[in-house]
């Protein structure tokens, strides 16, 4: 079902629509769950291909076995349980990050350079991307000025009065992005536990089901790819190699 969206933030949002003659966004999905060192390699390999002009730009869904991933910003101190689960150091920006099952990460690889140079745009185009998702639910996520990522107002519990249901986390070479968002639909909410997430002391984190929504993988990524259109162009579903 199509739903209206919330109104975008127009000093920000725009759309990253591709330039003349550009081919459509290869749309891939992963199975199973893939290992974040085999994550990191595919996804330099196809980044660096996209700057040669040998691959297309690709969106990647996947999921990540539980651990923790460390940004550019992250602090010693932000780690509350160092031996929970495996921490990767990663060159997007950012700070602690949890990943794990039931959580859907989009690695996306967009050739900024034919598109618009623009980090900042680029930036608020992914925000607007997820929160036009949740709004397929009839949840309404919101940016925050003070801190990265989409945010619910929760009015069901005393204390922060909201949680963040997804992240953002990127990194540009040669105008070509890598990593991307992680938006929370059914994890195990007490892994965020062993981290301070993204150094947010403040406030909580949710997901879809913990706001009582009956919500699967499969329904968000139609929900994804279909909002991910309307602000970037068409996509084509990968096709694995015989």
């Amino acid at each position: 079902m199509q739903h209206a969206a919330p109104p975008a933030r127009d000093d920000l949002t725009a759309s990253m629509l591709p330039g003349a003659g550009m081919s459509p966004v290869r749309w891939r999905i992963a199975a199973a769950p893939v290992a974040y060192p085999d994550a990191l390699a595919e996804m330099d390999a196809l980044a660096q291909a996209i700057a040669a002009g040998d691959a297309p730009e690709t969106v990647w869904l996947l999921e990540h076995p539980p651990l923790y991933t460390a940004g550019t910003s992250a602090r010693p101190e932000d780690i509350v349980e160092p031996d929970r689960f495996p921490i990767f150091q990663t060159g997007r920006g950012g700070q602690f990050t949890y990943h794990g099952p039931g959580q859907r990460v989009a690695y996306v690889m967009l050739d900024l350079k034919r598109r618009a140079p623009d980090v900042r745009r680029y930036v608020a185009t992914l925000e607007e991307w997820l929160i036009r998702t949740l709004w397929n639910f009839h949840v309404r996520g919101e940016r925050r000025e003070d801190r990265v990522g989409v945010w619910v107002r929760r009015r069901d519990r005393a204390g922060s009065g909201e949680d963040k249901i997804a992240a953002l986390g990127i990194r540009v070479r040669r105008w070509v992005t890598m990593h991307g968002v992680a938006l929370n639909v059914d994890p195990d909410l007490a892994h965020f536990g062993g981290i301070v997430p993204c150094g947010v002391r403040e406030h909580g984190v949710t997901s879809l089901v913990d706001l009582g929504l009956p919500v699967t993988m499969g329904d968000v990524d139609l929900a994804l790819r279909r909002e991910f259109e309307a602000l970037f162009g068409p996509t084509v579903d990968d096709v694995p190699p015989r």
